[in-house]
């Protein structure tokens, strides 16, 4: 299982390979969210064991909020994550690297796991209440984690020059 930190580290070296720009901590925390999801959609099993809350605009983490900086994740030991890890995270920042944040959050609040943890907190307050895994698995259901990958193909298919 991979550590949160090592996640969000290799979503802001990837997403910054990708695109040139550094990715802001709000778009990290809802592709980390999206990342576990995907996680728990193809593997069964989470990649990471650290906890989000359901603040007002999304899932977000403690530890990554305490370690974001616009130059990366400022912790000791961060490490690279795995090959089969790194490839459902880079899947998750080409799907969706390309929203806004603001957007990324609305998706955000369509999630059983956020809509749960925010239960009794008032709309314009953060709250701390966990978002629980088992919503998360609920959420990972109605995902098909292998559409992304037929939409890459036909791009490049599309893309292809016909002879």
């Amino acid at each position: 299982m991979e550590k949160i930190l090592d996640v969000a580290q290799y979503i802001f070296s990837e997403y910054k390979n990708i695109s040139g720009r550094v990715i802001d901590e709000m778009k990290l925390h809802k592709l980390l969210y999206l990342t576990q999801r995907e996680s728990l959609a193809i593997t069964g099993e989470p990649m990471f064991a650290e906890e989000f809350e359901g603040w007002k605009y999304g899932p977000v983490c403690r530890e990554v909020r305490n370690c974001y900086t616009e130059d990366g994740i400022f912790a000791d030991n961060v490490h690279e994550i795995s090959i089969e890890n790194a490839y459902i995270a880079k899947n998750i920042i080409l799907q969706y690297g390309a929203y806004e944040s603001w957007k990324l959050s609305q998706l955000s609040h369509k999630e059983l796991a956020w809509k749960n943890a925010r239960v009794g907190i008032p709309e314009g307050e953060n709250g701390n209440k966990k978002l629980l895994l088992e919503d998360i698995r609920k959420d990972s259901e109605k995902v098909r984690p292998y559409d992304s990958m037929w939409d890459m193909y036909y791009d490049e298919f599309d893309d292809a020059e016909v002879m």
